[in-house]
């Protein structure tokens, strides 16, 4: 569980809040929960629903939809939250090159976790007028500097990426700069086959695309597995319903 959601004037998410808007009352510590987006926007909104700075980090294996989530809740919430990617931090191509780990980019030693964490820690006290923060770029395959700005009456800071939950050297303290950690598992199945086609979609070939998922983001799926028990709420969104 993480850690500064428990300090005194935090907005907690209580198992009658749970209750009220699943109709189920809070499920056990872990068991994944079917929501719709709604219920999780309200939830998100009801974080920071004080004005004072809360982060809320969204995790999941590749290809499990937490950056659709995280997106959708920041469009939802508009001047309410900002969008921070932990994929800002990785590594630049040549970096990567450097140290021979461009092969598997993508791996938790592929990303700057430091200056992730250090990013989290100054925007946490809403000192800064604007904070500026990286976002990844998916067709240049590289990280673009200050293309985020964090203003400072933005209360909510919503972070989505890989590792949040991971408890070692490189990433350990991350989860405690998190209010509240969503882990995103949509079910083995559609998550490779998303995973796929996304790999497909960005310019490799099926074999590519197939290799690629069932091996490199593979292991890096079985290292954020490990990591969901730590999670404050492991959740399937569900579909929208489709109009009649």
């Amino acid at each position: 569980m993480t850690g500064p959601r428990s300090q005194p004037g935090a907005a907690a998410w209580t198992e009658e809040t749970a209750a009220a808007m699943t109709g189920t009352g809070s499920p056990e510590m872990g068991t994944a929960v079917e929501l719709g987006l709604g219920h999780l926007v309200e939830r998100a909104r009801a974080l920071a629903a004080d004005g004072r700075r809360r982060i809320l980090g969204i995790t999941g294996a590749p290809g499990a939809g937490k950056s659709t989530l995280a997106r959708q809740l920041a469009d939802a919430l508009a001047d309410r939250a900002a969008l921070i990617g932990l994929d800002g931090f990785h590594l630049s191509n040549a970096e990567l090159h450097r140290l021979g780990r461009h092969a598997r980019k993508g791996a938790a030693d592929t990303f700057d976790a430091a200056g992730y964490r250090n990013l989290l820690s100054r925007l946490r006290p809403q000192h800064d007028d604007i904070v500026y923060a990286a976002e990844f770029d998916r067709g240049l395959e590289e990280s673009i500097a200050c293309a985020v700005a964090v203003h400072r009456t933005i209360p909510l800071i919503i972070t989505e990426g890989n590792y949040l939950l991971v408890d070692d050297d490189r990433w350990g303290g991350v989860a405690a700069l998190l209010d509240q950690s969503w882990y995103v598992e949509p079910g083995e199945g559609l998550r490779l086959e998303r995973l796929i086609a996304r790999h497909i979609r960005f310019g490799r070939s099926p074999e590519e695309a197939a290799e690629r998922s069932h091996g490199s983001d593979q292991r890096n799926a079985k290292l954020i597995e490990s990591t969901r028990h730590r999670a404050d709420l492991v959740v399937r969104v569900a579909a929208a319903p489709r109009p009649a």
